[in-house]
């Protein structure tokens, strides 16, 4: 994946409702959700949908396809798996077998005093 397109996926998901929705049809698999799911599952007014999943369509991470008056949404994962191969193919220095181990978290703030 070139650095251009990695962005354009990164500006796609980086936006809640976006984000939701491309976590719903990942977790929705192979047959994905119609639009009216997504709306009922989300709560947005259907020309903001609409609109969120235009962005996310033109970065590559979603397709639909029309099923009669449905319309049904699926997340692209050989998208999402050359995003993430982008994001990583330079773990741990290109080290082969090297297992890279994620940071911790900061425990949270107490605000008890």
């Amino acid at each position: 994946m070139e650095s251009a397109l990695a962005l354009d996926c990164l500006s796609a998901l980086a936006h809640a409702h976006r984000l939701t929705l491309f976590r719903l049809l990942v977790r929705a698999g192979d047959e994905g959700m119609a639009v009216g799911e997504l709306a009922e599952a989300t709560g947005m007014a259907g020309a903001t949908l609409t609109n969120h999943l235009n962005i996310l369509r033109r970065a590559g991470l979603v397709a639909d396809e029309r099923r009669g008056r449905v319309i049904q949404c699926r997340a692209c994962y050989p998208q999402m798996n050359a995003l993430l191969g982008f994001l990583t193919e330079n773990c741990c220095a290109g080290s082969p077998g090297a297992a890279c181990t994620p940071c911790k978290p900061k425990p949270a703030r107490s605000t008890a005093r």
